[in-house]
């Protein structure tokens, strides 16, 4: 069972990491985004509005985009149930990106008054010591990733592919030196 599981859990760890770093490289280009948005006092207006909210109506504003961009996603498994195989991954990643994005801004603003709550407390601090354990699952993968990359550059690759050929040979050496000795092995055995 652990043979299967250990997989399981890595893909999910390399999931997590990938949302991760989605959240976290999406974070700076909306508030890039935002900023060349002209409606200074507007968003300085919504900022205050936010601060002054209590930590339960603020949960409200951070649950707000994940609902609007719902629909966005129902879209993109209709398109997928009904064959649109590039226009339902189109949608469903342009929904991903923009909801991880949004999601991104929204919590950057609200997230002093929604550590108000005890409970989404809690919450954060078991994703962040979920982050940190896919990261140790995940390290070893990488390593090995990592270590096969620097063998396949351009410098290296002669090398590796030398190493690689010299595998083969030795493995086909062996093959057929076993293929070889079987028959005089089996008139060995038959003779008396």
């Amino acid at each position: 069972m652990r043979c299967l599981t250990r997989p399981l859990l890595i893909l999910l760890a390399i999931v997590f990491l990938i949302e991760a770093w989605l959240w976290s490289h999406l974070e700076p280009i909306v508030e890039w985004i935002v900023a060349r948005i002209p409606l200074r006092a507007l968003k300085a207006r919504l900022a205050g509005t936010i601060r002054k909210m209590p930590p339960a109506a603020t949960l409200v504003v951070f649950v707000v985009p994940i609902v609007l961009l719902f629909p966005l996603k129902i879209v993109g498994l209709w398109l997928l149930a009904n064959g649109y195989w590039i226009a339902a991954g189109l949608v469903l990643i342009l929904a991903k990106l923009v909801g991880l994005a949004v999601t991104a801004f929204v919590f950057k603003v609200t997230r002093p008054k929604l550590l108000q709550l005890v409970w989404f407390r809690g919450l954060y601090e078991h994703v962040l010591m979920g982050l940190a354990w896919t990261r140790r699952l995940v390290a070893p993968v990488r390593r090995r990733i990592r270590k096969l990359m620097r063998m396949l550059r351009a410098e290296r690759s002669g090398r590796a592919l030398r190493l690689l050929w010299r595998i083969r040979r030795r493995m086909r050496a062996a093959g057929s030196g076993a293929r070889a000795d079987a028959p005089r092995a089996a008139r060995t055995a038959r003779s008396p």
